[in-house]
């Protein structure tokens, strides 16, 4: 490699990633995804709560289950984020999550990107803790939201209804956000036999990531069934290949206490909306690089 290549080599992205990982199969897919992704700089995952009592600390330990099985690829630092929602809109939840999106930050040149797949909880206390963040520009990329138009799926939205304050102050901050709603999350669909087909016997990660999604799809009420959508998938793949979404700009929304959209809370603002995902690109790309995980291990 000559010194223009070298010059020309756009930096790694910066990433932290924000995760209920216990709570539903698909985090965990998406996580590996960033891990074994060489443009994203990894910077460390925090586990997040999903509105249940200890479910910050199961999180954490599916974070660790990820680790083990990804061995020197998932050498990442691990800091946990707040074990509940915000208390309301003003008062932050420090916690090691929060304090590691303020220190990265700061970290260096490059643009911090927060991956939030989850709740929002994390990325509010911070930036209660710490206002000035908003001129560093991070940028907000939220698997989130029920639909601006149409039908929703399920109510209320999970990953918001779970911290809606927290939802309340980053909508409010000021802060570049890019926002995957239901219509979009929940179109990420692949199936089991299509699992056994492309990651059954890789590695020992991928039977786990497998085995999992189907151990999960086996507990649901309203079962049975033989797929599932890898939801958070989109927020990496937004990082990855932001053209590979189609966008749109909108006010940033208001939302109720039931996480209902109830109008705009700035008119002059805009947020970036995903309206669609390139999936057959995001899925192939996770595949091959979990296929090559197994190869190269």
């Amino acid at each position: 490699m000559n010194r223009s290549d070298v010059r020309h080599t756009p930096p790694r992205r910066k990433v932290l990633i924000s995760t209920d990982a216990a709570n539903e199969a698909d985090d965990q897919f998406a996580i590996v995804h960033a891990l074994l992704s060489p443009v994203l700089d990894v910077r460390g995952v925090l586990p997040a709560h999903f509105g249940r009592e200890g479910s910050r600390a199961a999180s954490r330990a599916e974070v660790e289950r990820l680790r083990s099985r990804m061995g020197a690829s998932g050498d990442v630092a691990v800091a946990e984020g707040a074990d509940g929602p915000l208390p309301d809109a003003r008062t932050p939840r420090p916690s090691a999550a929060s304090r590691l999106i303020i220190d990265e930050v700061y970290s260096d040149e490059r643009r911090l990107c927060i991956a939030v797949l989850g709740p929002l909880t994390d990325v509010a206390s911070a930036l209660l803790e710490h206002p000035e963040l908003v001129a560093a520009d991070p940028l907000v990329v939220w698997v989130g939201g029920p639909p601006y138009e149409g039908f929703a799926g399920y109510s209320p939205e999970f990953n918001l209804v779970n911290d809606v304050p927290a939802a309340e102050v980053v909508f409010a901050s000021g802060v570049e956000i890019w926002q995957i709603p239901m219509p979009v999350y929940t179109m990420i669909g692949v199936g089991h036999a299509e699992l056994h087909e492309r990651l059954s016997g890789t590695s020992t990660l991928g039977d786990y990531l497998v085995d999992q999604l189907i151990a999960f799809n086996a507990t649901v009420e309203y079962g049975p069934l033989d797929f599932r959508s890898l939801g958070d998938s989109p927020a990496i793949g937004a990082l990855l290949n932001p053209l590979g979404a189609r966008w749109s700009l909108r006010p940033p929304p208001r939302f109720t206490a039931d996480a209902q959209i109830d109008g705009v809370l700035d008119v002059d603002r805009r947020i970036r909306v995903c309206e669609a995902f390139d999936t057959r690109w995001l899925i192939e790309d996770m595949f091959a690089k979990l296929r090559a995980f197994g190869t190269d291990g």
